[in-house]
């Protein structure tokens, strides 16, 4: 057979059709009629309609001078509206006099007016969602040089993280009455969590004292010399959110978390089995040295066990990839709300993470620069606490006096200005283990040991920074075997012996 010759061709292709964005006229014209005849229609759609979520231009007019009307206490009416709308616009041979007459006069019931705006809500993210596809195809053709496919990746993300979210239409300033609204809300709902708290409860009594529980939309840095149990304390905060985690199914369909919190863990220094070895021992009370070594007895095994069984379904998710982009991690974290909720992000650590690949041509500094501020814009979008680990710089050690201090975060300038909180974890037991003297020494041997009973088992959290609260220090239990840090019994809150 002849090849087809291209210009037949052309001619039996059928012509591209033209789309038109997704809309419903009559659904806004139904709505709007509506509310003009019974105000009470617009009360009904109130709390997720807004002007942009109409398609014709002269509907969204209409929707926010009635909007506006309404909140004054006035009534919107055909005649009201005319007042602040153009009498020479002409739609389909009709005034807007004549229109809005006859949007009123064609409304029967206000019975359906939220079936109608959800439809208009619908048709309107079907709409966003298609200026999101075609921005990641233009962008994708036309990008430059400079701006790489993870960028785009992340960007495209965070948009539809955003649609996925709504109503929610972030941007812009709000009236104090509504962050007010907010403000009492929170403390409202410290009536309903473990401890009265208006964040998180971390599990550890004295600190949530101190700090109110982890606050949504924190960046909260947990800072420590190697060997100080950063990773330890970490890992018990992390585990003790999770296992408090209860939520309620709305009527929607969605859980909603009221006690505890849905956690992710990002380890990007030690793999998802160590860190669930630590907790098990943590559990068990059974040191992970010996979990490990399978030094066990057979009673200590059916103990481990039982506690595997019972923490299966724990709120724990662990993303054990080194090497993670501060971008890859935002996006991970995006996913995971959506999918499973999300309530705490931890970051083991912040100096493992990198930032974007123009930064890190640059220098160190404004890297971590680039990291702080991002993950603090994290912990606002996502609404969640993030609890970032950072190590601190070795002039710690040239010190006689090795407690941390703000300036000994290593680059410093940037986690010190972003972080709401910073807490470092200090133990002088560990020093004190290093400056162990020759037994020989009979007399500095026993004032070592003697020293060392005000050390054993008990660390210090420092609280160095706080935005809403008090900085001071905080006293804990830790045990050294299990990595697992407590609140420590104090004097005054022993009960009392009975004879």
């Amino acid at each position: 057979m002849a090849p087809i010759d291209s210009a037949l061709r052309k001619q039996l292709e059928p012509a591209p059709q033209f789309r038109s964005a997704p809309h419903n006229i009559e659904a806004e014209q139904a709505l709007l009629g509506a509310i003009l005849v019974n105000n009470e229609a617009y009360y009904r759609v109130s709390d997720f309609l807004e002007p942009i979520h109409f398609f014709e231009p002269i509907h969204q007019k209409v929707f926010q001078l009635s909007r506006d009307l309404i909140r004054a206490g006035k009534i919107a009416t055909p005649i009201t509206l005319k007042t602040f709308l153009d009498g020479n616009v002409d739609i389909g041979g009709m005034t807007l006099s004549q229109y809005l007459a006859r949007l009123a006069a064609e409304a029967t019931t206000i019975i359906n007016a939220e079936d109608y705006g959800r439809t208009i809500y619908d048709l309107s993210i079907r709409r966003a969602l298609i200026i999101v596809g075609e921005d990641m195809v233009n962008v994708a053709y036309d990008a430059p040089v400079d701006f790489s496919p993870r960028d785009q990746i992340e960007d495209s993300e965070r948009k539809l993280f955003e649609l996925a979210e709504t109503g929610r239409y972030d941007g812009g300033f709000q009236g104090f009455g509504q962050a007010l609204t907010t403000a009492i809300d929170m403390a409202a709902n410290a009536f309903q969590r473990d401890g009265k708290l208006s964040g998180i409860a971390t599990g550890l009594d004295d600190l949530d004292r101190m700090m109110g529980g982890l606050q949504k939309s924190d960046l909260i840095v947990l800072a420590g010399r190697p060997g100080m149990g950063k990773t330890a304390l970490a890992t018990n905060i992390a585990f003790n959110v999770a296992n408090a985690w209860a939520g309620e199914v709305r009527a929607d369909g969605h859980t909603v978390t009221t006690n505890g919190g849905v956690v992710g863990f990002f380890s990007l220094e030690m793999s998802a089995e160590q860190l669930a070895t630590r907790i098990i021992a943590e559990q068990t009370e059974i040191p992970s040295n010996q979990i490990r070594r399978g030094a066990i007895n057979e009673n200590q095994f059916e103990k481990i066990k039982d506690y595997s069984i019972r923490l299966q379904n724990l709120k724990l998710y662990v993303d054990e990839t080194g090497g993670l982009s501060i971008a890859q991690l935002a996006a991970r974290a995006r996913r995971l709300k959506r999918q499973r909720g999300l309530d705490l992000i931890v970051v083991d650590y912040l100096q493992l993470l990198t930032g974007s690949s123009k930064r890190s041509s640059e220098n160190r500094v404004q890297e971590i620069t680039e990291i702080t501020t991002r993950l603090k814009a994290l912990a606002k979008e996502l609404q969640v606490p993030v609890l970032a680990l950072s190590q601190l710089s070795r002039q710690v050690e040239s010190r006689e006096d090795k407690h941390p201090q703000l300036s000994d975060l290593r680059e410093s300038g940037s986690i010190e200005q972003d972080a709401d909180v910073v807490l470092f974890v200090y133990r002088e037991e560990y020093y004190h283990v290093m400056r162990k003297p020759s037994e020989s020494d009979r007399e500095k041997f026993a004032a070592w040991i003697a020293d060392g009973d005000k050390y054993v088992g008990k660390a210090e959290v420092i609280i160095g920074k706080q935005r809403h609260g008090p900085t001071g220090t905080v006293e804990l239990a830790f045990e050294g075997a299990t990595t697992k840090f407590s609140s420590l019994a104090q004097s005054d809150r022993i009960p009392e012996r009975l004879e």
